[in-house]
């Protein structure tokens, strides 16, 4: 057992890939506040490495053309296949406030920089590693 213990954290300790964000699905609002609401959606991401792991935790500030727009602090047991696409559901919390000044942005322009930065947990068996997560990408919005 110590072996395979020691096995794991060798492979964890070794440079791999990036998750790589592919796309996100089943975007709801599913609670609407004045100061607060809550988002819920799926980020497809790939895993381009040889080695399956598990997603355990993560914690994410979200921006929009660097507008904060919410927060997310998660923990799950989510399976990372090796060299395979994956969802990871989300809840996050949006700052009211901020939204109104992203929905106008996002009106005036067709593109919107995302920003997510934080960190994650991944881990194989009992071994577990965090990670800081930054990512940025360009979307498209197409309101009509």
């Amino acid at each position: 057992m110590g072996f395979i213990a020691m096995l794991t954290l060798l492979l964890l300790s070794c440079q791999f890939k990036s998750l790589e964000y592919r796309s996100y699905k089943n975007l709801k609002i599913e609670k609407v506040g004045f100061s607060a609401s809550t988002l819920s959606m799926e980020l497809e991401y790939y895993n381009p490495n040889n080695l399956g792991l598990t997603l355990n935790h993560m914690d994410l500030d979200v921006y929009i053309n660097d507008n904060y727009l919410g927060h997310t602090s998660q923990t799950y047991q989510i399976n990372i296949p090796r060299k395979n696409t994956f969802s990871i559901p989300i809840k996050l919390q949006l700052d009211m406030k901020n939204l109104l000044k992203n929905t106008i942005t996002g009106l005036l322009n067709s593109e919107v920089t995302i920003k997510t930065s934080g960190s994650i947990r991944v881990g194989k068996g009992k071994i577990l590693k965090t990670f800081p997560f930054v990512y940025s990408t360009k979307e498209k919005l197409s309101l009509f």
